[in-house]
């Protein structure tokens, strides 16, 4: 099946920012455009809206001037519903209330034809709930945009409970040929993005809660470490900590307050005192004029050590004892199989972060996940009070040595990078076992939707397929809320390849 005729018309109802964004996708596609608005004047202000960004896309050379009025020609504000009777496809953006949409669509489904495909935009709603109201749901899908929609690529199309599968097909083949990138999506809380992105914003809150990092460090830490575009303290400032506190309470509730989606009471907080991020000058950071912004904690200058001892391949951080070498430090290899860990003169050891604390052990110093250690300018050590000054300088003089600044945090299990990936990982096993998304669509949906460096099973490929149960179950040992549980579909994925490797 393929997509909509070109010529066919769309509608969208609701016109804020999202509503005029799906407008214009669907305008530039070459379809006639209605637009509707319970409010006076509205659709006429937002077909104006639309038409002044067509000519700055002219004024960009991203548009040619018969395109841009192509599309203003077949562009038109709606006086009333009954406007939209001639429509092949209705899109929905109002406000965020079961009730407001399911009222919407009774209305609606007395004014168009049968064949019409009514889709819904919401990133928090069952789209099953709101199909309920419907006498025929079978034509009823979910068509989450992403903001702004004309720029980002994503589209999940979310098939509810009774859509037809010709429904979220031609709602699929639509989204493609208006040039964006669909995933297929079952009807579950969160969808894709919204379900799977959850631990890089709780992990973040919950080590600042911990007291392991202040806001700047920890964002540092995910974008020079880590290879995320943003933190997530400026990432929520950006998006408006309401609207991201709304959406991990919505998944949480949706999904009987499972402890794996608990909000932050941080957030909470900030959000109870009206700090909601850049649009009202204060969030996670301060934005008022003037305002110098915070810094990321960096260690001061330390000696290298003239040598280090490597015990085992430092599994994903191997690429480490090349750096190591590169910068002039010698680097000796012991036969033995002690672990992957490496030795420091003075005795002290420096390890990958495998959700264990440095306080376990006798000299200890953690070191953090990297995407990428040749790449990464910053690198987090974690250590514990018994840590020697000595082991700790020597690990803070090594990563200097290899170039990157040094943030030292709070003896954190799993510290940032490590346990956020980790979490990251499980929950998408978790949605693909249980038939959400494919392995493919949840890379796609993460990469595009959210702009993640690697897609949940192209981090896990890289990492090694047991990594991330080995480290949520000794996060789990320390924290034994069931946060950290690893789901039944990473243990089992985990012990599948424990067994091929244990039989070749």
């Amino acid at each position: 099946m393929t997509g909509l005729d070109p010529s066919s018309a769309v509608a969208v109802v609701g016109t804020g920012t999202m509503g005029q964004g799906i407008a214009q996708v669907a305008l530039v596609a070459g379809h006639p455009v209605r637009l509707f608005d319970a409010v006076p004047g509205r659709a006429r202000e937002a077909a104006a809206a639309i038409g002044a960004r067509l000519d700055r896309l002219v004024e960009k050379d991203r548009l040619a001037a018969s395109d841009r009025d192509g599309a203003r020609a077949r562009l038109r504000p709606a006086e009333s519903l009954a406007d939209l009777a001639d429509c092949s496809l209705v899109v929905e953006a109002v406000v965020e209330r079961l009730d407001a949409k399911q009222e919407l669509f009774r209305q609606l489904e007395d004014v168009v034809g049968e064949d019409c495909l009514l889709a819904t935009n919401t990133s928090s709603l069952s789209v099953t709930a709101v199909a309920g109201a419907l006498r025929n749901p079978g034509r009823f899908v979910g068509l989450h945009f992403f903001n702004p929609a004309p720029l980002l690529p994503l589209v999940e199309v979310v098939s509810g409970y009774a859509t037809d599968v010709t429904s979220a097909t031609r709602a699929y083949e639509t989204a493609r040929a208006w040039g964006k990138t669909p995933v297929a999506c079952a009807d579950t809380p969160g969808f894709i993005v919204n379900r799977i992105a959850r631990p890089f914003y709780a992990e973040a809150f919950a080590v600042y809660e911990a007291q392991g990092a202040d806001p700047a460090t920890i964002d540092a830490i995910l974008r020079e470490s880590g290879g995320f575009r943003m933190g997530a303290f400026e990432l929520t400032d950006l998006i408006g900590q309401d609207v991201n506190e709304s959406v991990t309470h919505s998944v949480w509730q949706s999904f009987f307050q499972d402890v794996r989606f608990t909000p932050s009471l941080a957030q909470r907080r900030l959000v109870e005192s009206g700090r909601l991020g850049r649009k009202s000058g204060q969030g996670w950071y301060d934005y008022r004029e003037g305002v110098e912004r915070a810094e990321p904690h960096t260690a001061e200058k330390a000696r290298p050590p003239a040598y280090v001892v490597a015990e085992g391949n430092l599994g994903p951080a191997s690429e480490l004892l090349a750096l190591i070498r590169e910068a002039g430090i010698q680097v000796r290899e012991d036969d033995e199989d002690h672990g992957t860990r490496l030795v420091l003169p003075g005795g002290g050891q420096l390890a990958l972060a495998d959700g264990q604390t440095s306080v376990e052990f006798r000299d200890v110093v953690y070191f953090d996940l990297a995407l990428d250690y040749r790449k990464a300018t910053r690198i987090a050590l974690a250590s514990s009070q018994d840590t020697s000054p000595q082991t700790m300088s020597e690990a803070v003089g090594l990563f200097q040595a290899l170039g990157k600044d040094v943030s030292v945090i709070g003896d954190v299990p799993g510290m940032i990078v490590a346990r956020t990936v980790a979490r990251i990982v499980d929950l998408a096993h978790d949605a693909v076992a249980k038939g959400v998304a494919t392995e493919e669509d949840v890379d796609t949906a993460m990469r595009l939707g959210v702009n993640y460096p690697l897609g949940p099973f192209e981090w896990s490929r890289r990492l090694g397929r047991t990594w991330a149960c080995a480290l949520l179950d000794d996060l789990h040992e320390r924290d034994p809320s069931g946060r950290y549980a690893p789901s039944l579909a990473l243990y089992r994925h985990s012990y599948a390849t424990e067994r091929r490797e244990g039989a070749s």
